[in-house]
């Protein structure tokens, strides 16, 4: 069975260190050791480094950036490719230009053609509307659907489509 490529969007990294949402936190600390188990290859990106390398508890960011090394997730570069896919969200309304940030990891886990994008994002990424049009997008523009889910959606994620 080919073992599906996930995306870890921002929110991913944060959660393990959430103790004001036990719920999201136990469910992204499962996430890590499905990804641990082999379970899925991850993926992330510079645009997820960038966001990371705001944070201002140095303790927290060091947690965060260790996450990426001790659970070999592999990083997709910034690309122009991504960029414009990203605007194309943008401009359809899909995801507010303030938020820009947002259709980056959506476009770079389309661009990298991987299955999945994980996040807990519930205003902009994680939403009915911006599954379904990024979708109609993505298809209009050359490229296959990725599916955008919650760790809870992913935990003990069986292979349907």
């Amino acid at each position: 069975m080919r073992i599906p490529t996930i995306y870890l969007e921002t929110t991913i990294f944060n959660f393990p260190f959430a103790d004001d949402a036990p719920q999201y936190r136990d469910d992204a600390k499962r996430l890590f050791a499905e990804i641990k188990a082999g379970k899925f290859k991850p993926f992330t990106s510079d645009y997820v480094l960038r966001e990371l390398d705001v944070t201002k508890n140095v303790e927290k960011l060091a947690k965060m950036k260790a996450l990426i090394a001790d659970y070999g997730i592999a990083n997709i570069p910034a690309s122009s490719e991504i960029e414009q896919l990203s605007a194309v969200y943008v401009s359809a309304g899909i995801i507010p230009a303030k938020y820009a940030t947002d259709a980056l990891h959506i476009a770079a886990a389309t661009v990298a053609g991987l299955d999945l994008i994980v996040s807990l994002n519930f205003r902009h990424i994680v939403k009915h509307k911006t599954i379904i049009q990024t979708e109609i997008v993505n298809a209009h523009e050359g490229f296959r659907r990725v599916f955008i889910h919650t760790p809870a959606e992913v935990i003990d994620y069986e292979e349907n489509h």
